[in-house]
């Protein structure tokens, strides 16, 4: 919940953090840089960095230089040869398939008190289902990315989602479950005089505020543009400041795994090959002279450039006879094999899926008029690793509520500290809908009509398909009185 604590000036809040006995680290602004800088150097974060480039089909074909052997057995670039550069970005497919197949879906929420989840759906509204799905993709690229609670201008709880890169958390345990304070570096543009130039901001999240620096020269300077603060600051009736902070950290994890680990560590080797193969086939389809490998026998010219050059240019070539022997042109013929580039793509777009545990739509499972079992076998793979994100995101959904608990204590909406929410993840998975139908068919008797509603096919909304069935009833009811009016008391015949 929020501390209250008081009117007090920037200066007088850091020494009373300090003279508190806060966290070293959190005071210490040498510590921090020197984290920083092994941070932006080390692997796991360049790993965050290029899921985001890959799905954003920056790769590292683009990259690529063409290479032959030089007079003394090394690499030489040559800038002659045809140098495409391919891109069949099946990681962007995969990261779309596992973020629209778990949170494509509104998510529902249960608990017993209606009045709960009416305040429940005004702060989880469309707006921050948009903002989770994003943050689905965030943490598929990078292993992780954050929520990070706030208030906007006019009072309102808003949420706001970094990406993994930005974030240098400090965690109290081993497992990653607990933040002692984070560390965000992320770079806005700006300008010194006239010249625009990049900035790197820095902020250091903890439970006693937010403190702002700008990082110059791998040093942290105090940012006088935008100062540090408490998480809310609130300007009541006779104009002073109200300085409120969470006494938590606010900012939430949202992983991918318990490891943390991309989803792009799992197949971007094939990936790349997938995108070599391609780029490899469309050269050699353009290097249509080096198909053919020319043998000559008394070419009238100096060299094989000027040979090429006239060949590229005339289309002929001149020989002639030489001490009594006829010059001549043959050709070895050099055949690209395209059924072989296929039958490679084909082998790497499998493991690709495979490894990344995604499914292949154009399966042969999916031909005619596929059973639910088909349906279920081609979703098994990404099903398992969408049963691993959302046991992650179920206890990180369970600390956000925390905040979302405070801000409707605060704001005297309710206290429902306590309250049990089971938070429920509406999978988008195809399904047979006849079969479907049918068994909910089959289960009326069996199954209270609220669990069969929820199980059809065409329900978006159990609770306003059972309004309307109660609705449909009571006009029903309705219609039957008004064909039979009921007289004297409810007497058809009129007697006593």
């Amino acid at each position: 919940m929020f501390e209250f604590l008081g009117h007090e000036t920037e200066t007088t809040r850091l020494n009373k953090i300090i003279n508190e006995g806060a966290k070293t680290a959190i005071s210490n602004k040498r510590f921090i840089e020197l984290e920083i800088i092994k941070w932006k150097r080390s692997k796991k974060r360049k790993d965050m960095i290029a899921g985001e480039k890959y799905f954003e089909g920056d790769h590292d074909i683009l990259k690529r230089k063409r290479t032959v052997i030089g007079e003394k057995g090394e690499l030489v670039e040559v800038e002659n040869l045809p140098n495409n550069k391919v891109i069949d970005n099946q990681y962007a497919k995969l990261v779309d398939q596992k973020k629209n197949y778990l949170l494509g879906k509104p998510l529902t929420f249960e608990t017993e008190k209606k009045e709960y989840v009416e305040a429940l759906k005004f702060v989880f509204n469309k707006r921050f289902l948009r903002i989770l799905k994003n943050t689905g993709e965030s943490s598929l690229n990078g292993g992780i990315a954050w929520l990070h609670p706030y208030y906007n201008d006019i009072g309102e709880l808003q949420f706001k989602r970094f990406e993994s890169y930005e974030i240098l958390p400090f965690w109290k345990d081993s497992d990653h479950t607990e933040l002692d304070f984070a560390v965000r570096i992320y770079q806005v543009s700006g300008y010194e005089g006239e010249t625009e130039t990049i900035i790197e901001k820095v902020e250091v999240y903890h439970s006693n505020g937010i403190d702002r620096y700008v990082l110059k020269n791998n040093s942290l300077i105090d940012d006088v543009d935008n100062p540090s603060s408490s998480h809310l600051i609130v300007i009541d009736s006779e104009g002073n400041e109200q300085v409120y902070n969470w006494s938590k950290v606010p900012l939430i994890a949202f992983k991918y795994n318990n490891k943390e680990i991309p989803l792009l560590n799992r197949v971007k080797s094939l990936q790349d090959g997938i995108n070599t193969m391609l780029s490899d086939f469309e050269n050699n389809m353009q290097e249509d002279a080096r198909n053919t490998i020319l043998v000559l026998q008394n070419y009238d010219g100096t060299n094989l450039g000027e040979f090429r050059r006239n060949l590229a240019q005339y289309g002929a070539v001149k020989v002639k006879t030489v001490d009594g022997a006829a010059g001549d042109l043959k050709t070895l013929e050099v055949t690209v094999n395209a059924e072989n580039y296929k039958s490679i793509l084909e082998v790497f777009k499998k493991a690709l899926i495979e490894n990344g545990r995604g499914y292949d739509a154009k399966n042969d499972r999916m031909t005619g008029n596929p059973n639910q079992m088909n349906i279920l076998s081609m979703y098994s793979d990404i099903d398992l690793d969408a049963n691993d994100m959302e046991t992650e995101y179920q206890a990180s959904l369970e600390e956000l509520l925390w905040f979302v608990n405070q801000h409707l204590a605060n704001t005297g909406i309710g206290d429902f500290d306590g309250e049990e929410v089971n938070f429920i993840f509406n999978r988008d998975i195809l399904i047979n809908e006849s079969e479907s139908i049918d068994n909910c068919k089959d289960s009326v008797g069996i199954l209270s009509t609220e669990t069969i509603i929820s199980q059809h096919p065409w329900t978006k909304d159990v609770e306003l398909e059972l309004k309307r069935l109660e609705e449909e009833k009571q006009k029903a009811m309705d219609d039957y009185n008004n064909a039979f009016p009921q007289q004297n008391g409810g007497n058809l015949d009129g007697q006593e």
